[in-house]
């Protein structure tokens, strides 16, 4: 990509739909968009649709939906990369959309792992300074288990790297607080994702997160 991170994040329409879970509007933002795209932004911009439609349809335990749409964002993303193979943002997001249709079907976990793996990994290569970047490594790493080289402190570490580059980014805050929910931490994931709720207090998923998470 290389535009700063900030300038590919900041897609209201998309944003919008994604904090209130609408999945009727990112899947007709993700075919329109797929429908017009003329150029690598273009392809990207449907690609974005449908990765968010993607994690919230996980979000909403619909694990049909949400690999049917990382399908379609993976065919989005790939043609943004043959239009700007050297933009680093679009093998970001081709790796998290491999990524994201893993937990929609597990046994597709080896082929989408690897293009996930190498994506992200390339996109960090070409722009060490991407937050979200390190944000997408690092939710790779969440899932994937020590044995395979993964691991929640491992996760973190990425998690963490992502706020020192954008502290005011609410996706590497909510993650940090997963990832010590995960470790039993619950009063710094409290913490984390009341930080993450004061940068994106309309996103319902990050309240859901924090409402389930003890106190202590």
């Amino acid at each position: 990509m290389i535009c700063s991170t900030a300038a590919f994040a900041a897609d209201a329409p998309l944003e919008t739909a994604r904090n209130r879970q609408d999945r009727v509007a990112l899947e007709k933002a993700g075919a329109t968009r797929a429908k017009t795209a003329k150029n690598g932004a273009g392809h990207y911009d449907a690609a974005l649709a449908y990765s968010y439609l993607s994690e919230v349809a996980l979000e909403l335990r619909d694990k049909r939906q949400a690999r049917s749409a990382a399908e379609l964002g993976i065919s989005a993303a790939k043609a943004a990369i043959g239009a700007e193979p050297n933009n680093a943002e679009y093998h970001r997001l081709l790796g998290t959309l491999c990524g994201q249709v893993i937990p929609a079907d597990p046994m597709a976990g080896f082929q989408h792992g690897r293009c996930a793996k190498e994506e992200i990994e390339k996109a960090l290569q070409m722009n060490p300074k991407s937050a979200l970047g390190w944000v997408s490594s690092g939710v790779g790493k969440f899932y994937l288990p020590s044995m395979f080289g993964g691991g929640v402190d491992l996760a973190m570490k990425d998690f963490q790297k992502a706020v020192s580059i954008d502290p005011k980014l609410a996706e590497g805050w909510l993650w940090i607080g997963l990832a010590h929910r995960k470790g039993n931490r619950n009063a710094e994931a409290r913490q984390a994702l009341q930080k993450a709720k004061s940068l994106s207090p309309d996103r319902v998923w990050i309240q859901q997160q924090l409402d389930k998470t003890p106190a202590q």
